[in-house]
Formats: C-alpha cells, sequence, structure tokens
C-alpha cells in the first residue's frame, strides 16, 4: 500500500486511496508534468507472464476514446507493482449517491444513462479484439458535472490477450459481483458481449427501483424446484416505470443467454421504441382539454375539494394528496379558455350585428308569361329560323287544298288540338290588312318589369301568312283557312281552321 505523497516515475505524487481490492488498489494522484489528477491502479503480480499480460491490456485500454469511458494515458512497472494511469473523475458513484438520497433515481435520468453505457458497450463490443468489461455495477459508474456517465474499472475486461486480475474500487473477492452476474460467469462457463447485457440491465434494475435483483443463482435454484422467477419485473417493483421499459430489462436478464439481447445496439433500440411508446400514452394523459364534460350532478363540489386536505398515514406521517389538475398551474388553462370564449363571443356578435343592419335584397319572383306572348328573357328568332319558316310555308301554299272535314279527319291521328286559350290567333281581313286580337290582361308590375315581344308575322304571297313565336314555334295559316303549327323540333300540328270574317251582307236592291 503506497502512502500519501510518494512520488512514482519521478511524476505521480499519490494523494490518497480510493479503494482497494483482493490482489490491488486505486489512489488519487497528481501529474506533476501536467499538472493534473490522475487515477493510478495498482495490480501486484508475483508471475512473469502476468505482468506481460498486463502490458498488453494496458496497451489495448489505451487505444480506447469514448464519452463513456475513462482515457489510459500511461502504465508502468515499480517495484513489485504494476500502475495503469487512467482519468479521474471526481465525486461519489452511483451506488453511494442512491444510498444517500435513499430511493431509486427517475426513471428518465436512468434510462438517459442506459443510452450512453449501450453506446459505450457496443463501442467495446465492436472492437478488434472484443473487449468485455464483466464488472458492471453501480459502484462502478460515476457522473461527471455536465451529466456524462463514466463506465469505470476495467480491472475484469476481457480482450484477446486474456484475462487481467481485478482491480476495483469495492471488494469483489470473487472476480464478480453476484446480484448483477449472469449465471455463466458465476458459474465459469466464460462470457462475452450478452454478460455485459445482463449486468448493465441489472445495474439499471437496481438504480429504477432502488432494489437490488435476487443472484443468478437464486434464481436457477427456484427455477428447479419448480418456484417462480423470484426477479419481479422493475414495472411490478416501481408503478412509475413503463412495463415496456420493464419488459426490455426482464429479456436482458435472461437466465439463458440465448434469450436476451442478441447485441447492445439491439437491447438500445428496444429501451428507445418503450420509451416512446410511454412518452406517447404519458401526453395522451396530460392533454388540457378546453371544453371539459361538466362533472355529474350527484357529485357535490365540497367533496372533490375536500381530497386536498391533510391525512395521516399508518406510520403516523403526514400525507397531502391533492386531486389530479390542481393546483396554481389549472389557473393557466381557465385563463385561455376565458380569452377563447371571450373571442368567439365577440365575433359572433359582430356578425349578427352586420347582417342586422344590410338591406334587405330584393327578391327577384317569376310571373306567368302573358297567354299568347313571350317569357321573359327569350331571345328572339335566329335568321336560320326565319328561312326555315318561310321555305315550309311555300311547301305549305304549294301542296292541294284539302277540305275541312279531312283536315279534321287527320287530327287525332298527329296530335290533340291544344286549347284555344292558349293559342295566339292573328287574323286578316278581305283586304289583306291584319288584325290582332286583344292583348291579354297583364298585372302592371310584370308590364314594367317583363315587357313581353309581339310575335313576329309575315303575309306570303297568296292571303297566307306565317306567325313565328319568340321561342320559335311557328302558326302558319294557309290561304285557305288550314292552321298547323310548326314545333321547334320540327314536328307539324294541325289546329282548327281560322274562322274567316263575315262581312254583313248588303239588302238586295229593291225591284222597281
Amino acid at each position: 500500500m503506497l502512502t500519501p505523497e510518494t512520488v512514482l516515475q519521478g511524476r505521480y505524487r499519490i494523494v490518497r486511496q480510493l479503494g482497494q481490492g483482493g490482489m490491488g488498489a486505486v489512489y488519487e494522484a497528481i501529474d506533476q508534468r501536467l499538472d493534473t489528477t490522475v487515477a493510478l491502479k495498482e495490480t501486484l503480480f508475483a508471475e512473469e507472464r502476468l505482468r506481460k499480460q498486463f502490458e498488453r491490456e494496458a496497451r489495448l485500454l489505451a487505444r480506447l476514446h469514448h464519452p463513456a469511458l475513462p482515457r489510459v494515458s500511461d502504465h508502468f512497472s515499480e517495484a513489485d507493482g504494476q500502475f495503469l494511469v487512467m482519468q479521474f473523475i471526481p465525486g461519489d458513484d452511483l451506488s453511494e449517491m442512491m444510498n444517500r438520497k435513499r430511493g431509486p433515481f427517475p426513471g428518465n435520468q436512468v434510462l438517459t444513462w442506459a443510452d450512453q453505457l449501450l453506446d459505450s458497450l457496443d463501442y467495446l463490443h465492436t472492437q478488434d479484439p472484443q473487449i468485455v468489461h464483466r464488472d458492471i455495477k453501480p459502484q462502478n459508474l460515476k457522473l461527471t458535472s455536465r451529466g456524462q456517465i463514466i463506465l469505470l474499472d476495467f480491472g475484469l475486461a476481457k480482450g484477446q490477450a486474456g484475462e487481467i486480475s481485478r482491480v476495483t474500487t469495492a471488494a469483489s473477492i470473487f472476480g464478480y459481483t453476484p446480484n448483477y452476474a449472469p449465471l455463466e460467469q458465476i458459474q465459469g462457463l466464460g462470457t462475452d458481449s450478452r454478460s455485459d447485457l445482463y449486468a448493465l440491465a441489472a445495474t439499471l434494475y437496481h438504480l429504477m427501483t432502488g432494489v437490488k435483483p435476487p443472484d443468478a443463482l437464486t434464481r436457477a435454484a427456484a427455477l428447479v424446484n419448480g418456484q417462480p422467477d423470484p426477479l419481479l419485473k422493475a414495472s411490478e417493483t416501481n408503478s412509475e416505470i413503463s412495463s415496456g421499459v420493464g419488459e426490455v430489462l426482464a429479456k436482458a436478464m435472461a437466465q439463458n443467454r440465448e434469450q436476451r439481447y442478441a447485441t447492445a445496439v439491439d437491447m438500445q433500440r428496444a429501451l428507445h421504441e418503450a420509451e416512446q411508446a410511454s412518452t406517447v400514452v404519458n401526453r395522451g394523459e396530460a392533454q388540457t382539454v378546453l371544453f371539459p364534460a361538466p362533472p355529474p350532478k350527484t357529485v357535490p363540489v365540497q367533496t372533490q375539494t375536500a381530497v386536498s386536505a391533510e391525512t395521516v398515514g399508518p406510520t403516523g406521517e403526514n400525507t397531502v394528496v391533492r386531486p389530479k389538475g390542481s393546483g396554481p398551474g389549472r389557473l393557466v388553462p381557465v385563463a385561455i379558455l376565458a380569452v377563447v370564449l371571450v373571442l368567439i363571443g365577440g365575433a359572433l356578435g359582430f356578425f349578427a350585428l352586420k347582417k342586422r343592419n344590410e338591406p334587405e335584397a330584393p327578391v327577384a319572383t317569376e310571373s306567368p308569361a302573358p297567354l299568347g306572348g313571350p317569357a321573359a328573357g327569350t331571345p328572339s328568332p335566329s335568321p336560320e329560323a326565319e328561312a326555315s319558316a318561310e321555305a315550309e310555308a311555300e311547301q305549305a301554299t304549294a301542296t292541294p287544298k284539302k277540305s275541312e272535314k279531312t283536315a279534321r279527319n287527320e287530327e287525332p291521328k298527329k296530335a290533340p288540338t291544344p286549347e284555344k286559350k292558349d293559342e295566339p290567333r292573328v287574323e286578316v281581313d278581305a283586304q289583306g290588312h291584319e288584325e290582332e286580337p286583344p292583348d291579354t290582361p297583364v298585372p302592371p308590375d310584370f308590364q314594367r318589369q317583363n315587357r313581353p315581344r309581339r310575335p313576329m308575322v309575315r303575309v306570303m304571297p297568296g292571303g297566307g301568312k306565317i306567325q313565328t313565336l319568340p321561342d320559335g314555334t311557328q302558326i302558319v295559316t294557309t290561304p285557305d283557312g288550314g292552321r298547323f303549327m310548326i314545333g321547334k323540333d320540327g314536328t307539324r300540328t294541325v289546329l282548327n281552321p281560322a274562322r274567316p270574317r263575315r262581312r254583313p251582307t248588303p239588302a238586295p236592291a229593291p225591284t222597281p
């Protein structure tokens, strides 16, 4: 054992001893050349083979560069000891911190450390040769002032050259710590990267729950005797831990290494997914409802308020129970709700006042078109329609005249005769002058707003005429008094013949 103020290699001055193990010790020292604080690990070897092995392991650790791993800067031999110079991490380890706070760490904080540690294990396990730490536990974890977790004590690290004897800050005579070591390490069956995952999961379990997990031998004995596994899930031990995180830790602590996660990356990904699922559920419970449903009428308000009173527990301690959502923070959503309601009410009042002050727009009413006249807005017939009407009129003039009896016999075969009151009638006297029937009376409002246009009448040579209505329908009157209607689609309908206007018969001249 080295005493304070001892100087090694003319450079490292011992300050104090930090811990002691079965075959060595750890010291805090000052590097007088660089004026920095370092950690000196001393390992006592009697065999030359072990000395050579220590040198190989020191060179292996010196090549490591990771934020969660201490840097190895030097190694040397002096007297009967081998020394490893490493980065000094001040402060207490996580085991001492947990004992001081008398309870577990917050789950979110432990998951942050787990992410950093799994990244460091992935870095170690992918080295060539692979490095297995083999002694992960709360005593070998320290926290920097910036929240970075550091994995200490590589005294049991196994590399290509074999194993080096352990040097730890806490006594572990058997080369492992039972509550964190997997079954294969306790039974001496060899370790690999999955052994580190077991030890890390057991460490996280302890940090989250404040309860040490049962050792692997106790669990194995229970299974052999047909008893349930004494290891409870972390979510059952601490209700604040999500079931997803508890499932991940349980899988990483499987007794059979084949049932654990294959790599540190796989376990890291599983923890991320469990943490995200837990965050989504918690956010869903913590949503602020702007328009909450009214409370049931059967529950009086005094009963809900009385829950905030102090109650005395069975141990005599005063316990304050408050309803979820109570406290000063509750005023913020209420204030937001009040502002939103005021804004909505103001907007509705403004639009209602504006609508009431606006003049009512006149409502257009449709009036029926006068009998024999065009509807409002009906376009006048096109030139092509007039030309077609003239051609049909000439054809009607050229056809042989039919008697009234023949016309009456053909009427029921083609189409029913429309009512006379719907037919526009225009009569021509014997001199060929046009006489129009009196207009159907039209309401004064309709005359002012919708003045109908009169039908166009064209007199044909020989005494016939063609009357074109505004909707394109034509009524042809032949010189012999026959009448038929040509629709817009070209169909013809025979109408009742126009009655010739009778003139009074002159009285016969008196005979002399």
